[in-house]
């Protein structure tokens, strides 16, 4: 099939539904689907496009799982979406005309800072209340104008390489002050898919992808992306929390390992 033997078909399907559905339960899945296609011997800027490309209808399978939740957030929701369709362009475009060889160094960093900012986010939430009170009767889903900043840049991350990039936007929004894990998850979810829609768009205009692993891997991702969202909304927060702390700390470790 697409020229692929079974051996390279089960790796790249297995890898794709691991990565739709950690990506919906807390980011990170390209840590089991780009590996996967540099070990079958896609070369690694085709790999990184064909990964968001395959990667993309699970972050609207996750998002629309979580579409309960996302309707609490009717009047920020708009202009995310605006902030990440502009990031998700600026970094689609950087990577098909910069290497990865000088970004890379920067991955393990940037997992690191998002991991440690989502595993103390509560702490931190509290230090910036103190220093900055939120005013009674101000809507606790409002997000400012530097949430809007950091999500513009997280989305400009996506569209490069897309690593952690779940995860950085969870510490984000939960160094705001949102508490609900899985109010975070549904608003991670959608602006993933929103970033990943314009990075594909620029890909496959760019002729970038490899279709032949794209296709296999776009159904078992989007099983992958409806699975996990389902099981993640059943789950309690406490553990979601321990586990996306877990993954960020897996990815750092792995993403360092790389750098030696």
């Amino acid at each position: 099939m697409f020229g692929l033997d079974l051996l390279e078909i089960a790796l790249i399907g297995i890898a794709a539904f691991a990565a739709g559905a950690v990506n919906s339960v807390a980011g990170g899945g390209t840590f089991f689907s780009f590996p996967a296609l540099l070990a079958v011997g896609v070369p690694p800027v085709v790999a990184n496009a064909s990964n968001s490309v395959s990667l993309w209808p699970g972050s609207l399978a996750g998002a629309w799982a979580f579409r309960r939740e996302l309707k609490r957030f009717s009047r920020s929701l708009p202009i995310l979406s605006v902030v990440a369709f502009i990031g998700g362009i600026a970094g689609g475009l950087l990577l098909l005309a910069t290497s990865n060889a000088a970004f890379a160094m920067l991955i393990p960093w940037l997992l690191l800072v998002a991991t440690v900012l989502f595993a103390f986010s509560a702490q931190i939430s509290a230090l910036i209340k103190k220093w900055k009170p939120t005013p009674a009767g101000v809507d606790e889903r409002h997000i400012g104008p530097g949430g809007y900043l950091f999500q513009l840049v997280v989305s400009v991350y996506g569209g490069f390489f897309g690593a952690g990039m779940g995860i950085l936007m969870i510490a984000a929004l939960a160094i705001q002050g949102f508490k609900d894990v899985h109010e975070i998850n549904a608003l991670k979810n959608w602006l993933s898919a929103v970033i990943y829609s314009v990075a594909v768009c620029t890909f496959v205009i760019a002729d970038a992808v490899s279709w032949p692993h794209t296709l296999i891997m776009l159904v078992t991702a989007t099983i992958g992306g409806y699975w996990g969202a389902a099981v993640a909304r059943k789950l309690p927060a406490i553990w979601l929390r321990r586990f996306i702390i877990a993954v960020g700390g897996l990815l750092t470790l792995y993403y360092f390992g790389k750098t030696l």
